[in-house]
């Protein structure tokens, strides 16, 4: 379950009524604050406010403690109007901090915070940004929780683990737009060209980019319905992207589900083929996100808007098919993905060879589209509790609320021309078998095979 070390955010949660005073109680408060313009806006504001009133933690939580969170809240609303203060950070705040360092793997999946950089995206709200090529996912997740980092690219999956604290102690972080969908496959090398059926599969061995990635659950799910079991029949080792192709070069692995380029650079230096598309198992899944701890949200709001309306933005750009040659050029270099242009235009345009002597059309390979669907976060987590990565009892809305903040995503989304969804949720099919995130216990509990 997912922990919250400061009892203002926790109010939202453990006391009734309404934190700011007014409302009956907080979902009235929710709706009302939906009405004037953002709910997250608010808990942003509110919690600011309470910040600058106690800036020891201690002290903070011990005046919390005494009074209660929603007395407190009422309270510094009578003297500071926090229904104004939100309309004002509506409007837009500037940036507390515009120096900023953010962390990427050099993936296709980082398009829209790589571009923001070289295309003026970031400039654009007033912000100068270092993007930061790293070598792995656990550097990148240790270098944003020291604070190294103002903000990263990280797989889906990573900002629920952390914030769960799934192999360490829980940190509030936050995932406020998806940087792609789709944009991986399954590549295998040359000499398993004649062995297409994955029930041929057991004995193998497979790389994916990190423990609590899609990659590794779509390829555990790709292989249970085979018939498979994953922690059994073949071996799944965690490599870092930038060292997949040299893997299979070598015959360390058979194949990997990894995210692009590497599987086109695998069929370019002639070693591997694509064998399987991941949007052929799961048309439109996330894949990797830009992320941020929960303070640097709460604490740098105005840098906070202004870095994620500068990645939706380089989002809505990327989505256009018109762009992509474009953006390819400008990813490409050595500073970002370091691989040759042709390989991501291939990538991006989706007109690209398998490896097998065809070529491949496909406009959707990869994707841009940021809004963060709750029910993509509680997909995954049915995942981490099917293949034993977490125990116990799991509040599936609740994590998946928390941390994919959809609510920010649509007004931001709004304002950069794109049409975000009505709802948070919604059901979709992977291979053959919808899931419903309202049922995600029934869920885990219909596969045959699974851990824990």
């Amino acid at each position: 379950m997912t922990t919250f070390d400061d009892p203002f955010d926790a109010r939202h949660r453990l006391t009734p009524g309404c934190s700011c005073g007014r409302h009956g109680s907080e979902a009235e408060h929710m709706a009302a604050s939906a009405v004037a313009g953002d709910a997250q806006t608010s808990r942003v504001v509110e919690s600011a406010v309470m910040r600058a009133l106690f800036p020891e933690d201690a002290t903070r939580r011990a005046f919390l403690t005494a009074v209660g969170a929603g007395t407190a809240i009422a309270a510094v609303n009578a003297l500071f109007p926090l229904a104004t203060a939100t309309d004002v950070f509506a409007q837009g705040l500037k940036p507390e901090k515009t120096d900023l360092k953010v962390g990427f793997i050099p993936i296709t999946c980082a398009t829209p915070i790589i571009m923001a950089a070289p295309m003026g995206f970031y400039e654009k709200q007033g912000l100068k940004v270092e993007v930061v090529k790293t070598a792995g996912w656990a550097v990148i997740r240790d270098k944003a929780i020291n604070k190294e980092y103002d903000a990263a690219h990280m797989l889906s999956p990573m900002p629920l683990a952390i914030s769960m604290g799934v192999g360490s102690n829980p940190i509030p972080w936050s995932a406020p737009a998806i940087e792609n969908v789709n944009g991986q496959a399954i590549t295998l090398a040359m000499k398993h060209k004649d062995r297409r059926d994955p029930k041929t599969w057991a004995g193998m061995k497979f790389a994916v980019p990190f423990d609590y990635s899609m990659h590794n659950y779509l390829l555990r799910y790709y292989l249970a319905e085979a018939g498979l079991d994953p922690d059994k029949d073949v071996q799944i080792r965690a490599v870092p992207p930038p060292e997949m192709v040299a893997n299979l070069r070598a015959d360390n692995i058979d194949g990997f589900l990894a995210p692009d380029p590497v599987n086109q650079r695998a069929v370019y230096d002639g070693v591997g083929f694509i064998h399987l598309l991941s949007k052929e198992m799961w048309e439109g899944h996330p894949c990797c996100v830009f992320s941020a701890s929960k303070q640097f949200v709460t604490e740098m709001p105005g840098t906070y808007q202004a870095l994620l309306k500068a990645i939706i933005e380089a989002t809505a750009y990327a989505q256009k098919a018109e762009h992509r040659k474009e953006i390819a050029a400008a990813i490409a270099p050595t500073n970002y993905l370091n691989q040759p242009v042709t390989v991501v235009e291939q990538v991006l345009t989706g007109t690209f060879a398998d490896g097998l002597g065809g070529v491949k059309k496909d406009a959707d390979r990869i994707a841009f589209d940021p809004f963060p669907w709750e029910s993509f976060a509680v997909w995954i987590l049915t995942q981490m509790k099917r293949w034993g990565q977490i125990k116990g009892d799991v509040d599936y809305q609740k994590v998946a609320k928390e941390v994919f903040l959809a609510t920010d995503a649509t007004k931001l989304m709004a304002e950069a021309g794109l049409t975000p969804p009505q709802s948070t949720t919604k059901t979709f099919s992977v291979m053959g078998k919808t899931f419903d995130p309202s049922k995600p216990d029934e869920y885990v509990a219909s596969f045959a095979i699974k851990r824990g």
